[in-house]
């Protein structure tokens, strides 16, 4: 950790424990390979063009579906990216501007452009098998069918003779 990382968490832990006389603090040092770790994955972040928009979505149900919306249009279907479990769902895709154009020529610049994503944790569990996508007019729709764990199944006793 840096002097001044170890100075900041240092002065917190003695403010805490003016406040409280029960509370302790033992500050410790990662290890220098999670250190250099952390450092290539923030160097790796660093490394993109742009930041990560975060994608608008309409998500609703049915009594059989949740369906997720969002509104994506310039976006090829080969650079979405849709992955389900059964608790949830992440959309990923990139947005590329066809034309460059310089800063300074903007008079507006509200649309979005480059990469992003969306996860979003489903309120009920769906089979991921049975999704389906489809993007129609700029329009990316999720349907996933619901799991319905409380139906009972009726189970035929077999004789094992």
């Amino acid at each position: 950790m840096e002097n001044s990382d170890e100075k900041f968490f240092e002065e917190l832990a003695g403010e805490k424990a003016a406040a409280d006389e029960n509370y302790e603090v033992e500050l410790t040092k990662a290890p220098s390979n999670v250190s250099d770790k952390a450092r290539t994955e923030v160097k790796t972040r660093e490394s993109y063009d742009e930041p990560e928009g975060q994608l608008t979505v309409d998500v609703y149900q049915t009594p059989t579906e949740i369906i997720v919306e969002s509104a994506i249009a310039g976006v090829k279907p080969e650079d979405i990216d849709v992955n389900v479990t059964t608790d949830s769902i992440t959309i990923r895709g990139e947005r590329q501007h066809a034309k460059e154009v310089k800063d300074d020529d903007y008079l507006y610049q509200e649309c979005y452009w480059g990469r992003f994503s969306r996860s979003i944790i489903l309120p009920q569990e769906v089979d991921p098998d049975g999704a389906d996508v489809t993007l129609k007019s700029g329009i990316l729709t999720v349907r996933l069918p619901k799991l319905n764990r409380k139906k009972a199944k009726k189970l035929k006793v077999k004789t094992d003779e």
